[in-house]
């Protein structure tokens, strides 16, 4: 009897009772295609609100500088054109910047923007077709309006000239018109300080819902996984 229980639990026979023992089961690895549908929308939208709000906020720097910012640093004015005399590169609601230059550095070419009469405010923005000499020597310009069919019927004069158009940008003209003086610095600064905070909150606010996004996405194994 000693010998026969000696056999049983031999070393050698526990070893080959537990090699034959059966492996457990693999615990199944979620794959990309039990991703919830949820999730997958979320992202997406996340990822559109993120490319937007940078857009926008792009977009209210680049206006603030165009507008307020650079004018005001090197001196500079902004008009609005009122008809489309300049049509089609300056249609009526176009917003000019216009910057004091020397006569002697205008050009055939050049859009300027000029005093129609000494004693009249009316500013005419017109594009120089040719550049004469008075009796006394003076330059005389020749300004015509792309969209017109004749030149302007006096020429102008350098003391009239109030500048050269620097840049212009679209569409802005109508709100310069309707604020004038000092309301439209204000509400042109106000309303772009709010736009910015706008999209820098969107951005800030996007990232920050995309970084926990991923840490549970991390944390429930790099899948969000479908419940049964």
């Amino acid at each position: 009897m000693t010998d026969l229980l000696a056999s049983e639990n031999s070393p050698a026979q526990r070893t080959a009772t537990e090699v034959a023992a059966p492996a457990p089961a693999p615990i199944p690895t979620p794959t990309a295609s039990s991703r919830t549908p949820r999730s997958s929308v979320r992202a997406v939208l996340g990822a559109i609100r993120l490319g937007v709000s940078a857009a926008l906020l792009l977009a209210v720097i680049g206006i603030a500088l165009a507008t307020v910012v650079l004018p005001r640093v090197n001196g500079w004015t902004p008009l609005s054109v009122l008809t489309n005399s300049m049509a089609p590169t300056l249609p009526a609601g176009t917003l000019v910047v216009v910057q004091p230059v020397d006569a002697d550095e205008l050009a055939v070419g050049d859009v300027v923007t000029y005093q129609f009469r000494s004693d009249d405010p009316t500013l005419v923005t017109h594009r120089i077709v040719s550049i004469t000499a008075t009796s006394g020597g003076t330059a005389a310009y020749v300004l015509q309006g792309d969209n017109n069919p004749d030149p302007d019927v006096a020429a102008v004069l350098p003391e009239q000239v109030q500048g050269r158009v620097a840049y212009a940008v679209p569409l802005l003209g109508h709100v310069n018109s309707v604020l004038t003086g000092e309301n439209r610095r204000w509400i042109v600064t106000g309303a772009a300080a709010i736009l910015f905070g706008y999209a820098a909150y969107s951005i800030v606010g996007g990232a920050a819902a995309g970084a926990r996004r991923r840490r549970s996405d991390r944390a429930r194994g790099g899948y969000d996984v479908a419940a049964d």
